[in-house]
């Protein structure tokens, strides 16, 4: 199934952005009213930005992974993106399902050991992955900043 190279790019895609679907539905239903009635600090960007940044990091995380398993065809690598996807799908249930926002501040610390593993792997084999990771590392990095502070906050 993971040997034809378009064919695994479409799998890898289509697990991608269930995640996002995932986390999309979940937040759709239950982002509101409690996500209005919590304090958010001032840098806090309006919800029209999210969309479009997951979307790209998405995009990118899939051609970094992809990438690495055409040339490497490593399990292990693999498993390990799966299991960061993973992690990746249950923070909006975590946060905007069960507004836990301490518990979701812990699943973001997961998830970005995750890409630093990754992050690690790629650049001993694949730099134009890692390189590909940069972004999704910032973002999540700034999501632990903005999660951290709406912790405080709450």
């Amino acid at each position: 199934m993971f040997n034809n190279k378009y064919l695994s790019l479409l799998i890898i895609v289509l697990i991608t952005f269930s995640a996002s679907a995932i986390g999309g539905v979940v937040t759709s239903i239950y982002k509101e009213p409690w996500y209005s009635q919590i304090i958010r600090p001032s840098f806090s960007p309006p919800a029209s930005v999210f969309g479009p940044v997951w979307t790209s990091l998405y995009i990118l995380m899939s051609l970094a992974i992809w990438i690495n398993w055409i040339n490497f065809r490593d399990k292990k690598t693999i498993k390990i993106y799966f299991f960061h996807i993973f992690f990746n799908s249950i923070w909006s249930i975590i946060f905007f399902g069960f507004h836990q926002i301490f518990l979701a501040l812990i699943n973001l610390l997961i998830i970005l050991f995750f890409i630093i593993w990754l992050m690690k792997i790629y650049y001993k084999t694949t730099k134009l992955s890692f390189l590909l990771m940069v972004p999704y590392l910032l973002w999540s990095s700034f999501a632990l900043i903005l999660n951290t502070s709406i912790l405080y906050l709450n």
